[in-house]
């Protein structure tokens, strides 16, 4: 084993003043994440110096540890052994922390509870839809002419993927149904057909809703007429906000029901009275309200970036990377799958990518300064990380602990930031973070995205680089040695 994973859990335990201090402990994709009793037993300076161990900070009362992709698991499950403690999910150890926190830091929770564990679904779709942009490209390979009308006989290729990349999109209900049911405490399959109905293929697509609305190509819309009421008879396809709120509305009606109705008429009454009451007012009440909402949402992200696109890029450029820290960023997912719901393409999520490689390039002029091994080792295999989307690592194990290079990829994430935000950069699907993240950008809009990677990518490692020189090495000889 290249790493004693029951020595670097014993020394975390050790840390974090031992078993009896924890309360639940879980892990993400790259953090430890760990609700204890009293958080003053803490030794932050001693857990920092652990192996493995890149950063440890506190949010939303969880301790969050970080350590990074893979060996975070084999750490987790060394730490399950040596304590005989139950494994937990993210949800459970975020509800004991949850007396710590105030009412936004709670509701941007439940955004995170929701998405993280449908994101591997969004990311797979994003690139698989990234896929099928490159495909769509004129003059990738014979000028005027896109790949598919160079080689037809990949037509039915490219149909295939584009069927398996829009399914989480189609679907993307169904999905929020089954996590949000699980994160409210309803049963998971009643989320799922809740889900379902909000796609029913008897309810016109969201997609032509805009037609409808418009009377374009002969576009009629369908109502529901409940006794002279007329309720429009629209899908929810790649809308979050309706699903969310219908069910949480499923789950508190199905608790309600659990605890009143006899065990032994259960199975029967529970289920259909809850869908029933659920599904009704999702299509007559919750849905086109919240639908409202989130259009209103939309506009106003794009309405910002239209009236002040320098002012909107700069300020995102700035505080993604701080709100990831928080565990905020969660709430910009949803925001975006809203914005390529009703405009075709997501703004934030072009910038999301500039502050990812910002992270990682501060982190690559850290590296360059850096003589000690262990340092070089860590920031190399940061910057690679983030390259690739995932940030945590350079930002908790190299850049905050430096401190400036942190400031520095700020600077390179607004930037990158404006600049695109200037160019209209739209990205027709979410889900890839790094340097593969063109493919996901509306192909006419490739090269001033690429030239905002340019900055995001440059300019962090410069500047880090000429910081690091004139004061790391002056006030720090150490970091040379």
């Amino acid at each position: 084993m290249k790493n004693n994973y029951a020595a670097i859990a014993e020394r975390i335990l050790e840390c974090i003043g031992g078993q009896k201090n924890i309360v639940r402990a879980a892990h993400c994709v790259t953090r430890l994440r760990i609700a204890l009793k009293d958080e003053a037993l803490i030794e932050r300076a001693a857990l920092d110096q652990i192996d493995l161990v890149k950063g440890a900070f506190q949010s939303d009362g969880i301790l969050h540890v970080v350590i990074g992709a893979g060996d975070v698991e084999r750490v987790y499950a060394a730490m399950l052994e040596l304590t005989g403690m139950q494994a937990a999910t993210v949800a459970d150890v975020k509800t004991e922390g949850a007396s710590k926190v105030g009412p936004l830091q709670r509701l941007v929770r439940v955004f995170s509870d929701v998405f993280m564990p449908i994101l591997p679904a969004i990311v797979v779709s994003g690139l698989l839809m990234g896929i099928n942009n490159l495909l769509g490209i004129e003059g990738l390979v014979h000028p005027g002419e896109t790949l598919l009308q160079s080689y037809p006989e990949f037509g039915g290729v490219w149909d295939l993927i584009n069927m398996v990349a829009n399914t989480s999109f189609v679907f993307l209900p169904v999905l929020v149904g089954w996590s949000a049911a699980k994160r409210f405490g309803g049963s998971e399959v009643l989320g799922i057909v809740l889900g379902l109905l909000l796609v029913h293929p008897a309810l016109l697509n969201a997609w032509e809703y805009g037609k409808a609305v418009a009377h374009l190509d002969g576009a009629v819309m369908p109502y529901f007429n409940l006794f002279g009421l007329h309720v429009e008879k629209v899908g929810y396809q790649g809308q979050i906000l309706p699903t969310l709120a219908a069910t949480w509305l499923m789950s508190q009606v199905e608790i309600w029901l659990r605890r009143r109705v006899p065990n032994a008429i259960q199975l029967l009454v529970v289920p259909i009275v809850t869908v029933m009451i659920s599904g009704v007012l999702a299509l007559v009440l919750i849905g086109p309200i919240t639908r409202g909402i989130g259009n209103y949402l939309a506009e106003g992200v794009i309405m910002l970036f239209d009236f002040a696109p320098v002012l909107g890029a700069l300020i995102f450029g700035l505080l993604y990377a701080p709100l990831v820290i928080t565990g905020m960023h969660h709430l910009f997912i949803a925001i975006d799958l809203q914005l390529i719901a009703n405009q075709g393409g997501a703004v934030l999520w072009p910038m999301v990518v500039m502050s990812n490689l910002a992270q990682g390039s501060a982190a690559l002029g850290i590296y360059l300064i850096v003589k000690r091994s262990k340092e070089k080792g860590m920031a190399s295999a940061s910057t690679l990380s983030a390259y690739f989307g995932i940030t945590e690592p350079a930002m908790f194990g190299v850049n905050l602990r430096y401190k400036f290079p942190f400031y520095m990829a700020l600077i390179g994430s607004a930037a990158g930031s404006i600049f695109i935000t200037l160019e209209r950069v739209r990205a027709t699907a979410i889900g890839i973070g790094g340097l593969p993240a063109f493919i996901s950008i509306v192909p006419t809009q490739i090269p001033p995205f690429m030239v905002g990677m340019l900055l995001a990518l440059l300019l962090p490692v410069l500047l880090t680089w000429l910081v690091a020189r004139r004061l790391v090495l002056r006030a720090q000889p150490a970091m040379a040695a």
